[in-house]
């Protein structure tokens, strides 16, 4: 990449981070819970899809820099535990900044590592109860490639949980 760093943008559902990558974002996702024990044993209903939260802090995303590591808790609006076997990341968009150099700025620009978060655990009742980590997110630096419309781009994170 030529000229200077680019500051990425990571976004995740409604909530927007510059430079760095703070507080809550979520995506509702629908779980099933089954309950270990007796033959008479009813799982549970879900009625209330469970948020994954990412809350992990990110640093600026850039040329040469570390990979940022992502993590996170769960808001579990059902009223009882709601058992979670994996969180999957995934990048569901890149938008280039207003005024960003031509060319193009994708997913293919950006590494994510763990992209399956192997949680395995029950997830109380509550806001920002359990807790996942294991995923990082980095620039994929492409020697001979002008990656310039990267700069002060935004990458949308989307989570799923099984």
């Amino acid at each position: 990449m030529r000229g200077a760093k680019p500051i990425l943008t990571l976004i995740c559902r409604g909530a927007l981070f510059l430079g760095l990558l703070a507080g809550a974002t979520h995506t509702d996702v629908a779980v099933a819970y089954w309950q270990s024990g007796g033959a008479a044993a009813q799982p549970p209903k879900v009625t209330t899809p469970l948020r994954v939260n990412q809350t992990g802090v990110l640093a600026v995303v850039g040329p040469g820099s570390a990979p940022q590591a992502l993590s996170g808790t769960f808001d579990n609006r059902n009223g009882q535990p709601v058992h979670v076997s994996t969180v999957h990341v995934s990048i569901a968009s890149v938008s280039k900044a207003p005024g960003a150099a031509a060319g193009t700025c994708d997913a293919g620009d950006f590494t994510l590592e763990g992209r399956a978060i192997t949680v395995a655990a029950d997830v109380p009742s509550g806001r920002g109860t359990g807790a996942w980590a294991g995923a990082s997110i980095a620039f994929h630096s492409r020697p001979g490639v002008d990656q310039n419309a990267c700069q002060g781009a935004t990458v949308k994170l989307g989570y799923t949980a099984s």
